[in-house]
């Protein structure tokens, strides 16, 4: 699959390339991102290179779209499907991100998933995308209901990273649901 490039109000969203390294490496070493994600800790600009020539790869292979949010030409997050898994009934995949601390409030990360999940139904023919966060992460919870995401529940032990395991919370997005946000018992 050739990557693409997506726009929005107030963003554009593409692949990121290695000119990116150094702001990939500044935006990973707030807490914050290894805290919630899968992200090495300490994060290198090597990690951030590899990086770079992974998602390449996986855009080749169809495997992940992943894509760096640009807000004024700056990186202000990155974005992306994860395990897409086409099915002639509709395929599915998970929706990931993580956003640069200085742009954090200001509705981008809901901005870029919105284009993302739009990609997801529109082009790529998803019937459904999935949301997990490790149990606790009240900011990605709050985009994932603002987005029409149902919770579905907790996963206990049911996420991996070099931290080990950590209780999850899962949501999913089918393409026939009217995207209205709904309640979750865990905000």
């Amino acid at each position: 699959m050739e990557p693409v490039t997506l726009r929005t109000e107030r963003l554009v969203l593409s692949i990121p390339t290695e000119a990116d390294a150094d702001a990939i490496t500044s935006a990973c070493q707030d807490p914050e991102v290894p805290r919630w994600t899968t992200v090495p800790s300490p994060y290198t600009r090597q990690d951030a290179v590899d990086f770079v020539a992974l998602v390449a790869g996986w855009w080749a292979e169809g495997v992940e779209t992943v894509w760096a949010i640009r807000f004024d030409g700056r990186l202000a997050g990155m974005i992306g499907l994860h395990r897409i898994a086409p099915h002639p009934h509709g395929g599915e995949a998970e929706i990931g991100f993580w956003g640069v601390a200085e742009f954090r409030g200001q509705g981008l990360m809901g901005e870029a998933a919105l284009a993302v999940i739009d990609y997801a139904f529109d082009e790529l023919k998803l019937a459904r995308v999935a949301w997990r966060a490790v149990a606790g992460n009240v900011p990605s919870a709050r985009t994932a209901r603002g987005l029409g995401f149902r919770y579905e529940g907790m996963l206990r032990q049911g996420l991996t990273s070099s931290r080990g395991r950590d209780d999850g919370w899962v949501a999913g997005l089918l393409a026939s649901d009217d995207r209205t946000p709904v309640e979750w018992p865990v905000l």
